[in-house]
């Protein structure tokens, strides 16, 4: 079983950051990718080693993310699956799982 990162990690996006332009003109917002990617990084980060890509199980995006804001990334560990729940200022912007890798991908 792989041990749940202490506390949080915590991401911004800049605004200059090359997905920013057109995403959206007047009322830039962070894609979604760049959150789940953020994710996959801290997550391997905690795990002190690279990880095979992983596939998502599940994504709920509830809020928008806008450049130059911190959000912070929280993890549920158990056998097989990583839950995870992304916050800014202790709202919930995005929850989901992915595969930890425990098992055969498809």
């Amino acid at each position: 079983m792989t041990a749940s990162p202490t506390g949080s990690s915590a991401f911004s996006v800049p605004v200059d950051h090359p997905a920013m332009p057109g995403h959206f003109p007047d009322n830039p917002v962070v894609p979604g990718v760049l959150i789940l990617e953020h994710v996959l990084r801290a997550y391997e980060a905690s795990q002190q080693r690279p990880m095979p890509p992983r596939r998502f199980t599940s994504v709920k995006f509830l809020q928008s993310l806008r450049p130059g804001e911190i959000a912070d990334i929280v993890f549920d560990v158990k056998p097989g699956k990583v839950s995870f729940s992304v916050f800014r200022n202790g709202m919930l912007l995005v929850k989901g799982a992915f595969d930890s890798g425990g098992g055969t991908a498809s």
